[in-house]
């Protein structure tokens, strides 16, 4: 069985080690690109043509040297501090916020030493063309990061730069990991079989199309004629150290690879560290906090942010409300109780999207509910109830804009989970309530990963993720998915 599934895959099969060379080969033309372009480009516009314009004058003598030569040493400079903090790295490359961060990092530190060099040596730079090339910089490589990201991900989807992986483990952790990979496909990890303790019933793991063998010490030899490339043991319950350590050293150097999964899901990066002690690669998990400066500075972001938009948006804000005034019967504002952080009630904010008597003809519509994939939220999509500027309006979640005031009033914020009804907190389960340490947002992570079509427990499951591991890295990401999600109307409804 093993030889017939393999030649599948064998005529397409790319090592990892050789397309993660040729795709880092194409992220770095890349980002010589962007930096020639944005750094040459920013001294033209600030300097001009000018071949005589000087960069470094100092006290010690008349050494001159043009611009030209040092945006050369900028842009090489630059090049190799994205090569040092791996932005280039395969596994970092479309999936997570390492890369963004990584690239962040490295045009950070390649500013401040720019910046401790010139100051040292008394060099006499513009410095217009130095604020305006770095931070220009570093926004047109994030985009290009994220062009890239957007690639990778359709690639990936087809099967193509993925890491083709053999599970070794117990039966259940294998299933585990098996499902979270093909949930994720974009992570680039293909699972093409999994060798456990005991046999399993028709030769495949339950309720997935991934073949399976009884057995882990024949992993190897299965991992080869599936033509994998990576192990990825899934739980060390049967496999005792030397039996792992036998593994890795049977695995070739360079083209085969060994990972270790930790029992944990859903836990965020910036929480996990690894740290040798006395020889053990032990994993650190820190516990997520709720508290201190991280919550200051989400707390001035929300108001900046929030208190902008409403000025800007302010015309949008007395157009919609005039329309749904005359629209239809009934107030402009449609205020609905919900639960916040820590459990306490507030009164939520929308522009009113249904006809007066919505919340009386609820209980008529609630035998549709099993249809819509949801047991906990109430989610229609062809609800009777909405009017005609309602439809549009949710269409493009401009209903949702009055939740700004929320925000800006500190019952909600611009990204967290979703605010729940009181009737829906009476059936969650005890884990559920971890929803209530942070604040509920307009925006979360469930939004902009399926909206309405979520299922409840995919719902909980993002939702949760978020409370463990927010950072306001990863909620500018979100609102900044958001709008890619709004603009395409997903799942809105």
């Amino acid at each position: 069985m093993v030889s017939a599934i393999a030649s599948t895959y064998l005529m397409t099969r790319v090592p990892t080690s050789q397309w993660s060379i040729r795709l880092a080969r194409r992220v770095a033309i890349t980002d010589l690109l962007v930096l020639s372009w944005v750094v040459f480009g920013v001294q033209i516009a600030w300097l001009g043509l000018d071949s005589s314009a000087m960069g470094f004058s100092g006290s010690r003598g008349d050494i001159a040297v043009s611009y030209t030569l040092v945006s050369v040493v900028i842009i090489l400079g630059w090049m190799v501090a994205l090569e040092l903090f791996d932005t280039r790295e395969h596994r970092n490359l479309g999936v997570g916020t390492q890369e963004y961060r990584g690239v962040a990092d490295a045009t950070i530190r390649w500013f401040g030493i720019v910046a401790i060099v010139a100051f040292l040596f008394k060099v006499d730079l513009a410095r217009g063309y130095i604020l305006i090339a770095f931070p220009l910089g570093l926004m047109v490589l994030v985009f290009s990061r994220w062009m890239w990201r957007q690639w990778l991900g359709v690639q990936r989807r087809a099967g193509r730069f993925v890491s083709r992986v053999l599970l070794v483990g117990s039966t259940s952790s294998a299933i585990t990991i098996a499902r979270e990979l093909k949930r994720n496909p974009e992570a680039g990890y293909r699972v093409m079989g999994a060798c456990v303790p005991t046999g399993v019933t028709g030769g495949r793991l339950p309720d997935l199309e991934v073949p399976a063998w009884s057995g882990t010490t024949n992993a190897l030899a299965v991992m080869r004629d599936l033509g994998a490339d990576t192990v990825v043991i899934t739980s060390a319950d049967e496999l005792g150290p030397d039996q792992v350590k036998q593994l890795s050293w049977g695995l070739n150097p360079g083209a085969e690879h060994l990972v270790v999964a930790p029992s944990l899901i859903d836990i965020g990066g910036p929480r996990i560290h690894t740290r040798p002690v006395a020889g053990l690669p032990l994993i650190h998990v820190e516990t997520p906090k709720f508290e201190g400066r991280k919550l200051v500075a989400k707390r001035a972001f929300d108001l900046v942010v929030a208190g902008g938009l409403v000025l800007l948006l302010s015309p949008l804000l007395v157009a919609i409300a005039t329309i749904v005034k005359f629209s239809s019967p009934g107030p402009v504002l449609f205020r609905q109780r919900r639960v916040g952080i820590n459990g306490r009630p507030f009164e939520m904010l929308k522009f009113r999207s249904m006809v007066i008597d919505a919340e009386a003809r609820l209980a008529e519509l609630q035998a549709a509910q099993r249809d819509a994939g949801n047991a906990v939220m109430f989610k229609m999509k062809d609800d009777p109830r909405v009017t005609p500027i309602g439809r549009f309006i949710r269409r493009f979640s401009l209903d949702e804009l009055p939740q700004l005031f929320n925000v800006l009033g500190g019952s909600m914020s611009l990204v967290g989970p979703r605010p729940p009804l009181p009737r829906e907190t009476d059936v969650y389960d005890s884990h559920v309530h971890r929803r209530f340490l942070v604040k509920p947002g307009i925006t979360g992570l469930w939004q902009v990963s399926g909206r309405s079509n979520l299922s409840w427990e995919d719902t909980v499951r993002l939702d949760l993720y978020y409370v463990e591991n927010w950072s306001m890295t990863g909620d500018l990401v979100i609102l900044w998915r958001t709008a890619r999600a709004v603009a395409r109307t997903e799942g809105a409804y």
